[in-house]
């Protein structure tokens, strides 16, 4: 196969695409979003074995544990993923609507209105079950995607998009406004990352090395974030039950993913009292824990922590403890080592809690509840395509909003300019 002719044909297919989905009233968007939704569900055992024959190459792939974990499709997973298609209908629909709008002195009317960003390349590691939020986001905000699943999930994904697609058919929409990438050769990404005239944004959304190539070889723009390195800061004030039950969710509940935390601050005036309260809720959910000289001497049987496992993100049932002075010094700490994604402080006191929010530099930042809480679905976004630190123009979780641009409708009555 022409690798550079097939890039360029599924990527002028999209854009073609584009333009046809721009004149989609909200209604057929939704009514689009449900009947997949209950095609995906009617298509259950068709899905489970396609992700059976996945995992059944994961040896060969020589995938980890939480690998295995992220590629897996439970009938719980494959419920969610359609409950999110339900969701994201019941969105408001971020196309036309009016940002900003008013009249000038010079008689003009300014609206800002919102539009899509175009084609979006998505590029993204196991996760299958991601592949229906992007899409469904997508098309919700107007937008053409083009999938490209890693090659361990290529079956499971496969199947997907066929469902998706087969509704586009039924409803008379544009099949190519979602496409998957469906050859393996990593060739192709090299070519869609230099389609800058057809792809409008490329989100990468799997490990550094991905990220960092895409990152480097893009000539478009990307939305990505490198690391995951959440950090949880159990203050003085800390009630150490509560912090317990966050610091164990935010680390075990799904290690293998970017919210997770992978260190543990506590401050040194209640480190002889917290530390082995914590340390044991860890060892109990089965956690290595690393430490820092001061936390090895309160706890004796820990691992000492190297200087790269303070800012290393482990995917693993791993994580590092620092005993820190102050409040001062965990913002120090986080704002040194941490990857600007989701950092949580444990406290009572609200001037600490204010402190934290304001100095640390994050996408998210949490005060008494999980890290695993930043996440599109959980606060509201309906479902996300993935989470930025980037500053510009997406920050954090992103759903419909965070995949839409805007223009400018100036409307006139012969107004001509003066000076």
């Amino acid at each position: 196969m022409d690798i550079k002719n097939y890039a360029q044909e599924i990527a002028s297919k999209a854009k073609n695409a584009v333009a046809q989905l721009a004149n989609l009233s909200t209604q057929r968007k939704n009514d689009w979003l449900l009947a997949a939704s209950t095609r995906l569900l009617n298509a259950s055992d068709k899905i489970r074995d396609a992700n059976q024959l996945d995992l059944s190459n994961a040896k060969k792939f020589s995938l980890s544990v939480s690998q295995i974990d992220r590629l897996t499709i439970t009938p719980k997973r494959l419920t969610e993923m359609a409950h999110s298609m339900v969701e994201i209908a019941s969105l408001e629909d971020p196309i036309g609507r009016v940002l900003k709008g008013g009249f000038r002195p010079n008689g003009l009317q300014v609206l800002k209105v919102g539009v899509p960003l175009g084609v979006l390349f998505f590029i993204y590691e196991s996760r299958p079950n991601v592949t229906s939020d992007a899409a469904a986001l997508s098309f919700k905000s107007g937008n053409a995607i083009i999938l490209r699943g890693g090659k361990e999930a290529l079956n499971t994904n496969k199947i997907l998009v066929e469902i998706l697609q087969a509704e586009l058919i039924n409803s008379g929409l544009p099949i190519d406004a979602i496409q998957l990438v469906q050859i393996p050769e990593r060739e192709v990404v090299g070519e869609l990352l230099l389609k800058s005239d057809l792809i409008d944004l490329v989100i990468p959304r799997g490990g550094k090395e991905l990220i960092k190539r895409v990152s480097l070889e893009a000539t478009m723009p990307v939305m990505k974030h490198f690391d995951g390195n959440c950090h949880i800061y159990v203050e003085t004030s800390a009630d150490l039950e509560m912090a317990a039950k966050i610091l164990v969710n935010s680390k075990c509940q799904r290690p293998g993913v970017c919210n997770a935390a992978e260190s543990l601050l506590i401050d040194q005036k209640i480190a002889h009292l917290a530390l082995p309260v914590l340390h044991k809720a860890l060892i109990a959910a089965g956690v290595e824990v690393r430490g820092c000289p001061l936390s090895c001497s309160i706890v004796s049987d820990l691992k000492k922590a190297s200087e790269q496992d303070f800012s290393e993100e482990f995917l693993d049932l791993i994580i590092s403890v620092k005993i820190v002075t102050d409040i001062d010094d965990a913002i120090r700490h986080i704002n040194k080592y941490g990857s600007k994604h989701t950092d949580v402080i444990v406290t009572s006191s609200l001037a600490a809690s204010q402190q934290f929010v304001r100095e640390i530099d994050s996408a998210a930042v949490i005060v008494n509840a999980s890290s695993r809480f930043n996440d599109g679905g959980q606060i509201g976004l309906g479902a996300e395509i993935g989470i930025s630190t980037d500053k510009y123009h997406a920050r954090g979780p992103c759903g419909l909003n965070e995949l839409t641009s805007y223009k400018y409708v100036i409307m006139g009555n012969g107004n001509i300019r003066q000076d």
